[in-house]
């Protein structure tokens, strides 16, 4: 092992002596209300429906939004292996922090060690089991939670969201940079909020004016509509129900990393 390797070596948290995870992707993005949690959601759904066992660690700490999607309660309990994830109804395995809150509307008002050791111990802590992918959903920002997912849990890519909007891709270029520079590979740009067809004819329109279609040259692999259904599904627990195939090359480039 290189000095460099040796050094990136000791800021990996431990994994769980009883979970076997064979890949973890973080789903990212510099800014805030782009679409992560959906894009987490809708992979890990898709990836599940494939045959995989899939696992997602929510680091939103402040602001999760995973269990919503998937009509999840806590509390979480444990057992001698360690934390039990809540599942969703296909077998999706979820952690979160409103999954450990009493008040699930309750402002968590943490300082960032405590946030930071957090999402350590959902990894380290947590009875993960046999695990093909696990989906890290990252709060927006290069702040301390991402730094420290970065850092600390041994990353095989991550998946970047944003919308077209010149203002949102100079941000989310940051988050690209970040990964670069920590050299995690990225697998591809998704795009969300990209067109709303239209119901009577099925144009597609363009909601954003922008007409930069790429960050550091990267051409986005996926796009997603505004989706008044999906979105529903989000707001009742029920993505697992969706339709949709939006993600066919995101899901193709995770099996092949």
């Amino acid at each position: 092992m290189s000095a460099k390797e040796e050094f990136k070596a000791n800021f990996l948290a431990k994994p769980n002596i009883h979970s076997n995870i064979k890949k973890i992707f973080a789903i990212v993005s510099g800014k805030g209300g782009v679409g992560k949690s959906l894009v987490t959601s809708l992979t890990a759904v898709e990836l599940r429906r494939r045959g995989y066992n899939v696992g997602i660690l929510d680091a939103d700490i402040t602001g999760p939004s995973i269990p919503q999607i998937f009509q999840l309660e806590g509390p979480l309990y444990s057992s001698d292996e360690g934390i039990i994830p809540a599942v969703t109804r296909t077998g999706i395995q979820v952690v979160s922090s409103n999954l450990i809150v009493e008040d699930k509307s309750a402002p968590i008002i943490w300082r960032s060690p405590i946030l930071t050791q957090l999402i350590k111990q959902f990894y380290s802590d947590v009875f993960w089991g046999e695990l093909d992918y696990l989906l890290v959903d990252l709060p927006p920002g290069t702040g301390d939670v991402p730094l420290t997912v970065f850092q600390s849990l041994p990353l095989n890519g991550i998946v970047v969201v944003t919308t077209p909007q010149d203002l949102v891709s100079l941000i989310v270029e940051k988050a690209i940079n970040m990964a670069d520079q920590m050299e995690i590979p990225m697998l591809g740009i998704v795009e969300n909020m990209s067109y709303v067809v239209c119901p009577n004819c099925g144009e597609q329109i363009q909601l954003f004016s922008s007409k930069k279609s790429y960050i550091n040259d990267y051409q986005p692999i996926a796009k997603l509509p505004l989706n008044g259904e999906l979105a529903e599904l989000c707001d009742e627990g029920r993505l697992e129900e969706n339709n949709v195939n939006y993600l066919d090359e995101l899901i193709r480039k995770i099996e092949e990393n």
